[in-house]
């Protein structure tokens, strides 16, 4: 459940620190007060949307967080590493900049807007005042059948062949083409074909060539270099090079050393010396050799040169054409005698898929019918439990019903199975079942998607509701009967509730009191805890508006007897 949620700085909030309780817990306060501010700050942590203007006006930032506890053990936690800690307890923090980044935290861990609206996905959910809206779109009555039975796996099996079904009827769409079509195809394909061939391509030649090409640029500098260096080493003329004048060097050291007594200590380092000389002599005729053999690579040709410049040059057309370097002309080389294969040989391959079309046909159409059984029978369900839930919320004479047919499609099928749902509704006793976007009002909207919310979060692990204003449409006797069944739900999971409705807001174990005031010339929004008088003051404001009479407080104090009783005979089973 959601125990305490802090706010900084997000529109008319500049700090709140609001402890939710368990159970019931209802929002009030004047229209515009900022009760609204309160859900798009929940919303704001677990990850939803969110956008610059919610930061309070002359603040760079705004910072919300949120701290659950009592969670159940979520896939989430396994698949991102981050548990709740040792109290139980998980930490969601997410700072807006005024720039548009984000900083998202779990227990101190960073991670990414994406990552966290997963988790908030299935710690909460928001109930808005215009998801009964989406009760008239017939495109999301599916979903809902799916997720009240749990059919994602089933529809996940029927994809894998229906996928690959679409795959090959799109292959057999490309290669049926009309005798025009396929000649003008097999002309440019042979065209493409022959011109590559011609240029007899060679993988990673481009890279070669223009390595080439720069060692040239500067063959001349280079070899000015290396003759320098052949000069130094071997001399010329009359002039001694290192090579010899080394040698010299080694011999004068070695006849010194035999100017010295045996086995002296001397000797011993002349002869030392003498070796040295030796080697570096050596190791300097080496370099010679080196510098002569690259002096030899240098000398091209400017022929050699022209041919290398052509070679680029071809390369380079080709490339416009067929792909920037070598190993991608020689790609769609390939693709081509693919392609040139494919047409040719196209009644043959065309014969082979529709065999193989037949048969995912089949596997898909199979998958898809063990599909719609589920479907069938988590529809009966769902009508039994909507048809209950109706009833507690003063609908006994609506009928409800599931409708399942054939999907109006060429194959029958589509990416979400073989099926057309629809919710249909029948308002009063004789008459005729309808779909709901045609004869439902806006009360009645309000009082099914709430039957159709409460239903689904049985399934879940979601342990939080949030219900923003929902009962839109509802008073009276209604009212009072959306206000018990949010106390029966609010047994099982933590319910959020903004309500203007005082049959509702007295139903609740916690109620908050939303108000909006001016201090130093900045308008601000305080939230707090009511007791039992400030209680009854709000629920008669709720009843009559700005004028309280004691007549209505009083009936405000017998709404919430009326309340405590009926909590106390749930309590009791």
């Amino acid at each position: 459940m959601l125990f305490l949620l802090h706010i900084e700085n997000i529109a008319l909030i500049e700090s709140a620190d609001i402890r939710f309780g368990q159970g019931f817990n209802a929002l009030t306060g004047e229209t515009g007060a900022g009760k609204s501010i309160v859900i798009d700050s929940i919303s704001a942590v677990l990850g939803e949307r969110t956008s610059r203007d919610l930061i309070r006006t002359g603040a760079k930032s705004a910072f919300v967080s949120a701290v659950f506890c009592d969670l159940p053990a979520l896939k989430w936690f396994d698949e991102s590493g981050i548990r709740p800690d040792e109290n139980g307890e998980l930490l969601l923090e997410r700072e807006i900049q005024s720039d548009g980044r984000n900083q998202c935290r779990v227990n101190a861990r960073p991670l990414t807007v994406s990552q966290l609206r997963q988790l908030g996905q299935q710690i909460l959910n928001i109930h808005g005042q215009h998801d009964g809206q989406q009760l008239l779109n017939e495109e999301c009555h599916l979903d809902y059948l799916d997720r009240f039975g749990d059919l994602a796996p089933l529809l996940a099996e029927y994809l894998i062949p229906y996928e690959a079904m679409s795959a090959t009827r799109r292959e057999i769409r490309a290669l049926q083409m009309d005798d025009a079509e396929k000649s003008r195809r097999i002309d440019t394909l042979t065209y493409q074909i022959a011109e590559l061939e011609r240029a007899q391509l060679k993988s990673g030649e481009d890279e070669e060539l223009n390595a080439k090409k720069k060692l040239y640029r500067s063959a001349g500098k280079m070899i000015s270099a290396l003759e320098q260096a052949d000069y130094a080493l071997d001399g010329g003329g009359e002039s001694e090079g290192a090579v010899s004048l080394l040698a010299s060097a080694a011999d004068a050291i070695a006849l010194a050393a035999r100017c010295v007594p045996e086995n002296s200590e001397q000797g011993a380092r002349l002869a030392e010396t003498a070796q040295k000389l030796q080697q570096m002599r050596y190791d300097a005729y080496d370099a010679l050799e080196q510098a002569r053999d690259l002096r030899g690579e240098l000398d091209v040709s400017p022929e050699d040169i022209d041919r290398m410049e052509s070679r680029l040059d071809l390369l380079y057309r080709l490339g416009k054409k067929y792909g920037s370097t070598v190993d991608g002309m020689l790609s769609y080389l390939q693709k081509c005698r693919e392609e040139l294969d494919q047409i040719q040989y196209s009644s043959n391959r065309i014969g082979q898929l529709e065999k193989k079309l037949e048969r995912q046909c089949a596997e898909a159409r199979e998958k898809g019918e063990a599909l719609t059984g589920a479907r069938r029978a988590a529809a009966v369900l769902l009508q039994q439990r909507i048809q209950k839930e109706l009833t507690d919320l003063d609908m006994p004479k609506v009928r409800f019903e599931v409708q399942i047919e054939p999907k109006d499609t060429e194959t029958g099928m589509d990416d979400t199975g073989m099926d057309q749902v629809r919710f249909l509704m029948s308002a009063n006793v004789g008459e005729a079942l309808k779909p709901i976007n045609k004869i439902a009002s806006g009360g009645e909207l309000s009082r099914i998607m709430l039957a159709l919310k409460n239903v689904l979060a049985e399934s879940d692990d979601v342990s939080t509701l949030v219900f923003d204003e929902v009962d839109t449409g509802v008073s009276g006797r209604a009212a009072i009967k959306v206000a018990r069944k949010m106390a029966q739900v609010a047994r099982q999971k933590q319910i959020l509730c903004v309500t203007h409705l005082p049959q509702i807001a007295s139903m609740a174990d916690t109620h908050f009191f939303v108000e909006k005031g001016e201090r130093k010339g900045r308008t601000y929004t305080d939230v707090r805890i009511l007791n039992r008088k400030e209680r009854m003051e709000e629920l008669a404001r709720l009843t009559g508006g700005e004028q309280v009479t004691p007549a209505m407080l009083e009936s405000a104090g017998q709404l919430l007897d009326e309340a405590a009783v009926y909590k106390k005979k749930l309590a009791a089973g």
